[in-house]
């Protein structure tokens, strides 16, 4: 028996959930993110390190158990990477996958993972990823594909990673200030994003993205040991199309879109449908009872003189759908909405020399599922993305500089969830703040410091942890970790030391 035989095998007798480690070694930055996956899934979207940072990236363990519906017939894994090479950045990439099973009792009926697993992304077979490629503002960028007739939930989860010359789009002055100056080598169209998705005709959800920062972002000093929150872990979005599978189970081919509002190129996006599957009947049948999807609310308020200017940007969206779904569990109506606002303030002083960003996303989501006689599951999200980002740049002459930069970002969350299997409530609070000078010359960073602090703290039903750790030049320099819900626990606190005059290490200067 062969061992994807036997994991088939024992996945059929029990129920199942899987931990996939990827752990990635030397390398240098690459123009987008490695993935890997099933047929097409994304299951990981990662972003790999600097060729000067530490010989082996920590391990990925993102947590596949809903997922496990993969195991059930044999299939293939690929990890893709790609990466732009020069002849600074170059050299030999090397990966270590690992699947680790872990088989348990079976859960209750509102709790069992997908049935079946749909890609929603590029066709095999090509030479290069699967993800779509937003360009602009005006690209669309779609699949269509039917779904098996006795579905009763589905869910989309959207993957988005932006580069290019969206890399810092939450940096992005107008259109004005940059035609006003002249400024043909800064990208712009403000500093709004979301990406919108559509079944068809109808917006179905959004995703106000989390501001990921890669491992060369800002300054790549900072990011030394310690990367950017979700660098090596892109984040993914859940939308709950449940509502609209009246419209979606009448055996034909439906479309499923993605765009980008004032997206500059590129944004790699692609989604897995996660599909449940009634195996007592061979058709379900549903209808979408409501559904309101306003229109965007974006605003702008600024000014500026010459290179000096103020930018505010406030924007807002809903998304809300209730529908049901008769199958051989009953007639369950399902309620699914996206509540979202958003401010970004952006100036610029000192004749432009100096930026100073700071942005808030909130996003709230809620599912909200009964029966004709109880409340299966009502389950809120909340989540909040605050973001700070100082750079000054002084001492130019020629293509050399020097840079100052402080960047703050984090991901506070909350959820609460009950129903008919019980209570749980979940809060995470994942914060960091870096700071850092480098000297720059023809785009390489010659000298420089950088220094990261880092908290994170996990507090639930299910347990505690939380962990504080802070480097200094690629030197983790305190480390503690324990349980956040004992007393005690260490605060949230960032402090740096003072000192700015210490030298670079050496090897920072082969950037």
């Amino acid at each position: 028996m062969t061992l994807e035989s036997w994991i088939v095998d024992m996945c059929q007798e029990k129920k199942k959930s899987l931990v996939l480690h990827l752990a990635t070694g030397r390398q240098n930055r690459p123009r987008y993110s490695p993935a890997s996956g099933f047929y097409g899934l994304e299951l990981q979207g990662s972003s790999p390190i600097h060729l000067s940072s530490v010989l082996r990236a920590p391990g990925l363990d993102p947590r596949m158990l809903g997922y496990a519906a993969l195991l059930n017939e044999p299939g293939e894994v690929a990890v893709y990477l790609g990466n732009l090479l020069d002849k600074t950045y170059t050299g030999v990439y090397h990966v270590n996958l690992t699947l680790h099973l872990y088989f348990h009792p079976a859960p209750p009926p509102l709790t069992q993972h997908a049935d079946l697993i749909v890609p929603i992304s590029r066709s095999l077979p090509l030479n290069d990823g699967q993800w779509f490629a937003v360009q602009n503002a005006t690209d669309v960028q779609s699949k269509s594909l039917s779904i098996p007739s006795n579905t009763y939930r589905a869910v989309l989860e959207v993957s988005v990673s932006f580069h290019s010359s969206d890399e810092f789009w939450y940096t992005n002055p107008p259109n004005e200030y940059i035609q006003a100056n002249n400024l043909s080598s800064v990208s712009g169209n403000g500093a709004f994003r979301e990406v919108i998705v559509k079944v068809d005709d109808h917006i179905v959800g959004a995703v106000w993205p989390f501001t990921v920062i890669y491992t060369g972002g800002v300054n790549p000093l900072l990011w030394r040991p310690i990367t950017g929150i979700g660098s090596f872990n892109l984040p993914t979005y859940d939308i709950d199309i449940t509502p609209f599978l009246g419209k979606l189970l009448d055996g034909k081919e439906h479309n499923f879109g993605f765009a980008v509002t004032n997206a500059l190129d590129v944004w790699y996006i692609d989604a897995n449908l996660h599909l449940w599957l009634d195996h007592k009947s061979k058709k379900t049948v549903g209808s979408l009872i409501s559904y309101d999807a306003p229109a965007l609310a974006l605003n702008l308020d600024y000014g500026f003189s010459g290179l000096d200017g103020k930018f505010v940007t406030g924007a807002s969206r809903h998304v809300s759908a209730t529908g049901s779904v008769k199958s051989s569990y009953g007639e369950v109506t399902t309620t699914f909405y996206q509540r979202f606002s958003y401010v970004n303030s952006n100036v610029y002083r000192s004749n432009g020399t100096v930026q100073v960003v700071n942005q808030t996303i909130d996003a709230k989501s809620g599912v909200f599922v009964k029966d004709t006689s109880a409340v299966l599951l009502s389950e809120e999200v909340h989540k909040v993305f605050p973001l700070y980002v100082y750079t000054g740049t002084s001492d130019q002459v020629g293509d050399e500089y020097s840079l100052i930069s402080l960047v703050k970002l984090g991901i506070n969350e909350k959820s609460v969830s009950g129903g008919k299997l019980g209570f749980s409530y979940r809060s995470l609070r994942n914060a960091q703040s870096a700071r850092g000078t480098m000297k720059v010359k023809k785009n390489l960073v010659v000298s420089g410091l950088g220094q990261t602090h880092q908290v994170y703290k996990y507090m639930g039903t299910d347990g505690c942890y939380f962990r504080d750790v802070s480097s200094k030049n690629y030197t983790i320099i305190s480390d503690n970790s324990g349980d956040s819900c004992s007393k005690g626990s260490p605060s949230s606190g960032v402090k740096f030391s003072s000192n700015k005059n210490q030298p670079a290490r050496k090897r920072l200067l082969k950037l």
